[in-house]
């Protein structure tokens, strides 16, 4: 009986019934064998499609299961929304206790609460295992943070996103840390749409305790970015679960690497706060090109920082070849600042500097790509 009920479960995944809450698991009970020697392991094996292993972690959680009525129910609940057999394997190995809820009073309620909200029944199957395994689905309070979160991401995919990325985001305390940092973050002047982002770079920010967001404004600040500014959220995005002691440390290098006085560092930072997670040594590399090839001085560049975000290998150095190429054949008209160069879009770069010289440097364009792709053409090479 065990087997025939594997089978018919088996199809009902395939078929994916159109009802999130199928009258299937009656029929399904009525194959049951005698709940008295219903084997919990050999179910989650035969059944659910775990393996072995996963089985034996997940018996503890569901030994005082006598019958299989509940379970069959929710496998046929979950069939419904769409969810395939390997999606309900996974489900259940990270939360077998899934099985254990009940779908009349629980999940079912919730389903047609969040289509009420704007979710479709896909969105639905892909929530359910980004609520910490299916664990808060289980639970009516769902529906309330659904309601509270949806408006804030703007849309059913934003939110996925997001909990994609911070599955802790679904079970975090509302009132307590989500609510109040949500308040926070607009009292600084984040939008809607400035929070979105800056979950998708700092997943735990609404998560995390009021303290340590409040701590984190406070070191935005001290780079000298004020709030309600556009750069604040960058600021923030910058600073935010690194400590004290390595900003303090990143700042240092910052000022030896590109010899800056404090007012340079400053000023730098305020503008360009990624700077703090740049890797030591790309900005080393920058320092050596921008400084001793190009020739910039340390204050051009303090107030420019703007292209040190740049790819040195990918822009910075072939363009700085192009320049220097036209330049030594006399092909510009006068001279250019290079960070005006650095900044423009390719589009528009390649429209100014490389297409008005395919007859006086036909090669220019070739050159410039394999410049792009980490070579040095021989007419780049200046001595």
């Amino acid at each position: 009986m065990l087997r025939l009920r594997s089978c018919f479960l088996a199809q009902l995944f395939s078929s994916r019934s159109a009802s999130p809450v199928s009258p299937i698991h009656r029929l399904l009970s009525a194959v049951s064998p005698d709940p008295s020697s219903f084997a919990v392991e050999e179910y989650l094996v035969s059944t659910c499609g775990l393996t072995r292993p996963q089985a034996l972690k997940a018996y503890p959680k569901l030994s005082h299961l006598k019958s299989p009525a509940n379970p069959d129910a929710v496998l046929a609940f979950l069939a419904g929304l769409g969810l395939s057999g390997a999606d309900v394997a996974a489900l259940v190995a990270k939360d077998p206790q899934f099985l254990c809820a009940s779908v009349e009073r629980v999940l079912a309620p919730n389903v047609d609460e969040l289509t009420g909200l704007g979710l479709s029944r896909s969105d639905i199957a892909r929530l359910i295992p980004l609520t910490s395994g299916g664990r808060h689905f289980r639970c009516r309070s769902i529906v309330s943070k659904l309601h509270f979160y949806l408006p804030l991401f703007g849309s059913s995919e934003n939110l996925l996103r997001a909990l994609n990325r911070n599955f802790y985001l679904i079970g975090a305390d509302m009132e307590r840390k989500v609510k109040p940092n949500v308040a926070l973050l607009h009292e600084c002047g984040l939008g809607a749409c400035d929070i979105v982002k800056l979950c998708r770079s700092t997943p735990r920010m609404l998560s995390t305790s009021l303290e340590r967001t409040r701590a984190m404004v406070e070191c935005a600040q001290g780079l000298g970015v004020p709030r309600g500014s556009a750069m604040f959220k960058h600021a923030l995005d910058a600073v935010s679960f690194i400590s004290e002691d390595k900003i303090a440390a990143k700042v240092d290098y910052l000022k030896k690497t590109f010899r800056w006085s404090d007012a340079e560092v400053g000023m730098a930072l305020s503008r360009s706060p990624m700077m703090l997670r740049r890797s030591k040594d790309a900005l080393r590399s920058k320092s050596e090109f921008l400084i001793s090839e190009v020739g910039l001085e340390p204050e051009y560049i303090a107030h420019r920082p703007a292209m040190l975000n740049y790819s040195l290998d990918g822009r910075l150095r072939p363009r700085y070849y192009v320049v220097k190429f036209l330049k030594a054949n006399g092909l510009l008209d006068r001279d250019r600042d290079y960070y005006a160069t650095f900044t423009l879009v390719e589009k528009v770069f390649v429209r100014r500097y490389v297409c008005p010289y395919k007859e006086a440097a036909p090669q220019l364009a070739e050159d410039y790509d394999a410049a792009r792709s980490g070579e040095l053409p021989a007419n780049f090479k200046f001595t």
